[in-house]
C-alpha cells in the first residue's frame, strides 16, 4: 500500500532530494514551500501525514502546526534543528506526533514516517473497546470518550494512552511506551513521551482527589490510575 506524505519545506534542494527518495520508497509525495501553502495543503484531506520544517518563511512551522491542530488530527512529524529542544517541546505540546533532527537522512525520515503511520493504522487486530472507569477507547476508529464526551487526541497521544489503559494500575516503562507507541527506541534526554502525556493529562483532567490520572513512577515509567 502506498502512503501519501506532504513535505512542508522551503529548501528546494532538500525537498527535491527527500521527495525523490520517498517516491522511490513507495510514497506519494506533495511539497509546499511555505507555511501558508502548507496549512492549506495539510487541511485539504489529500494527505495521510505531513513532515513539517520548523524554519519556514512567512509563518513558521510552529504556527503552521497550531493552525493544523485547530481543526485536524493529521499526523505531523516535525523537522527541527539538531539540539533545538525548545522547538521540539513546543511542537510536541501543540500536538506534533514526533520529530526528526536535521540534517537527517531520507532513509531515517521514511522509517519515522512509516512508524507513525503504522501506529496510526493498526486497527484490524485491535480489540473493539479498551476502557477504564469513565474512559473508553475505540482503537479501530481511533476515538476516545470520557463519560460519552469526545476527547481529541493526536495519533501519538492515543497510542500512549491506549497502552497505559491496557496496563491500568501497573507501571509501564518508557522504553516499552516509546517502542510500541512511537515506533522507536527511547533515547536518553528524549522528552517526547513526557510532553505527549502532559497533553493527555490536561485533556483528561485530574482524579476527584486532585491527583493526576497518569502518574510518573520513579525509575519504572508511567501508570494510569483507574477510578
Amino acid at each position: 500500500m502506498n502512503h501519501s506524505v506532504l513535505l512542508i519545506e522551503d529548501d528546494a534542494e532538500l525537498s527535491a532530494m527527500l521527495r525523490d527518495y520517498l517516491q522511490e520508497d513507495g510514497f506519494t509525495v506533495g511539497v509546499a514551500g511555505d507555511g501558508e501553502r502548507g496549512v492549506a495543503a495539510a487541511l485539504s484531506g489529500e494527505w495521510e501525514i505531513a513532515a513539517l520544517d520548523v524554519m519556514l518563511p512567512g509563518i513558521d512551522g510552529i504556527e503552521v502546526l497550531r493552525r493544523i491542530r485547530a481543526t485536524s488530527e493529521l499526523p505531523v512529524l516535525m523537522l527541527t534543528a539538531r539540539g533545538d529542544d525548545i522547538d521540539r517541546i513546543v511542537g510536541l505540546e501543540l500536538g506534533a506526533d514526533d520529530y526528526v533532527s536535521k540534517p537527517c537522512t531520507p532513509r531515517e525520515l521514511a522509517a519515522r514516517l512509516r512508524a507513525i503511520l503504522r501506529r496510526s493504522g493498526e486497527r484490524d487486530s485491535a480489540p473493539p473497546v479498551v476502557s477504564a472507569g469513565q474512559l473508553t477507547l475505540y482503537p479501530q476508529t481511533r476515538r476516545a470518550l470520557w463519560a460519552d464526551t469526545p476527547v481529541l487526541l493526536t495519533a501519538a497521544e492515543f497510542n500512549l494512552l491506549e497502552l497505559l489503559v491496557r496496563h491500568a494500575g501497573r507501571p509501564v516503562s518508557k522504553d516499552f511506551l516509546s517502542q510500541q507507541a512511537l515506533g522507536r527506541p527511547h533515547a536518553p534526554y528524549d522528552r517526547s513521551i513526557d510532553v505527549h502525556l502532559s497533553n493527555v493529562r490536561r485533556k483528561l483532567g485530574p482524579l476527584p482527589d486532585g491527583r493526576s490520572r497518569i502518574q510518573n513512577v520513579l525509575r519504572q515509567g508511567y501508570q494510569y490510575i483507574p477510578e
